[in-house]
């Protein structure tokens, strides 16, 4: 379970103070894929963050009682100076985990041939989110997290595979997907939320939260 109480979260811009939330509390619990839908601009990634535990809230309490993943895309652990096959392996070793098994599950999910034996600075953003993604998916967490503004990869047939195996891990696994979209989180979300103003809407349906979406965006 995954638990935020009176989370409160703001940045000074500059010019004025910008609130991602105000005294949330909101539960997900494992079997119960959460879709968060939130306009551009509203805070996402920093909700994704607090999530794994990346940033602070700046009051209230996160109460994490499973495995919750690294956000897709964050490449916080991964050394450039060193390849990917390097990179797995010694992240394996952190999480307690055999580096033969995540190392080959990596190489096969990213598909990069001899790159993924090269230095990980020399790879373009699209490559380093495939093998971020692969490993998220190798570690195999009880949480995944998803946020759709962190870097992605055009590669079609990884898409494809990393997809896949996502809608597998469903039925076992939990996901939150955040999105400015709806149709972003049809496949993953099983109830689904609505970020506006710093207040979290919580809905038992991806219907009955796009009502609401749609007359904040829309209306």
């Amino acid at each position: 379970m995954l638990e935020f109480e009176n989370v409160s979260k703001s940045y000074w811009t500059g010019t004025q103070r910008k609130v991602i939330l105000d005294k949330a509390s909101f539960r997900v619990e494992l079997g119960n894929s959460l879709g968060i839908l939130a306009p551009n601009g509203t805070g996402k990634t920093t909700l994704i963050n607090m999530m794994a535990g990346l940033e602070k809230p700046d009051e209230g309490e996160i109460r994490r009682s499973c495995n919750v993943s690294f956000p897709l895309g964050f490449m916080g652990g991964v050394i450039n100076k060193v390849s990917a096959m390097e990179n797995s392996r010694y992240i394996a070793k952190l999480y307690g985990l055999d580096p033969d098994y995540v190392e080959a599950y990596c190489r096969w999910l990213c598909d990069l041939g001899e790159y993924f034996d090269q230095p990980m600075g020399t790879y373009s953003s699209g490559m380093k989110a495939r093998f971020s993604f692969a490993l998220m998916l190798a570690l195999e967490f009880d949480i995944y997290l998803i946020d759709e503004g962190m870097p992605g990869t055009t590669d079609v047939e990884f898409n494809r595979k990393a997809g896949d195996i996502l809608q597998e891990r469903l039925r076992t696994t939990t996901i939150i997907i955040v999105s400015h979209q709806a149709k972003t989180l049809e496949k993953f979300a099983r109830s689904a939320a609505v970020l506006v103003d710093g207040r979290l809407h919580m809905f038992d349906t991806l219907e009955e939260a796009k009502q609401l979406y749609d007359y904040e965006t829309q209306g």
